[in-house]
């Protein structure tokens, strides 16, 4: 008995019923962007993207930066500017202080001695004038080492014994066919008696006052 021969050219069946190639959200209703959730519905400018359309940096994008959007050296802002500045290292070269001390010292006596001479009379503020220049350069020059004020102190007083002994020196070259320099240096230990002689209490004094005011001036300076 022969077989029975199917039709030839016989209609398929699709592979896949559904529309839209196995998308189920192809060409249903309701469905506007092709399967897209988002795509088109009310609310929602650009396509769904609930962001689109807020510029980069604006409050309430997560952006990734918290911070995006404000300004350097806001409130709540750790980075983007630091708001004090870095404090200055602190000097302290007790080299060039004692260099600046022994420059101011030799200046101020000088000085102080030149102003005995003319008026003959120890001036208790020119002594400490002596103590404030001397403390105030090793102080300004060296800074803030804790060396400097005692140094300061110990040169003022030396800085006032020689200009009280420069002031002698002014006055009896006055009297004397000598110079200056002469009885400074050729006749120191006759001057230096002159000076023994002469001193009282309040020329003492006028040293220690002078000691303190260059300790004093030398730490104010340093800050």
């Amino acid at each position: 008995m022969s077989q029975p021969v199917p039709p030839p050219n016989q209609p398929q069946q699709p592979y896949d019923a559904q529309p839209g190639g196995g998308n189920p959200y192809a060409g249903q209703p309701g469905q506007p962007g092709g399967g897209n959730p988002y795509a088109g519905q009310p609310g929602q400018p650009g396509g769904g993207n609930p962001f689109a359309g807020q510029q980069p940096g604006q409050p309430g994008v997560p952006t990734g930066n918290p911070f995006a959007g404000q300004q350097p050296g806001q409130p709540g802002v750790p980075f983007g500017g630091a708001p004090f500045a870095p404090p200055a290292p602190a000097r302290n070269n007790i080299g060039l202080g004692l260099a600046a001390a022994v420059v101011a010292v030799v200046v101020a006596a000088g000085i102080y001695g030149a102003i005995i001479g003319a008026t003959k009379h120890e001036i208790g503020y020119a002594a400490v004038g002596v103590g404030a220049i001397v403390g105030f350069a090793a102080g300004k020059v060296g800074g803030r080492n804790p060396v400097l004020p005692v140094i300061s102190a110990v040169l003022a007083l030396i800085g006032v014994y020689f200009g009280q002994l420069l002031g002698e020196a002014i006055i009896i070259s006055k009297q004397l066919p000598l110079s200056v320099s002469e009885i400074f240096f050729d006749h120191f230990s006759d001057l230096n008696k002159v000076w023994k002689e002469d001193a009282d209490p309040l020329t003492f004094v006028f040293i220690v006052i002078a000691g303190v005011v260059a300790f004093s001036a030398a730490r104010k300076a340093s800050d």
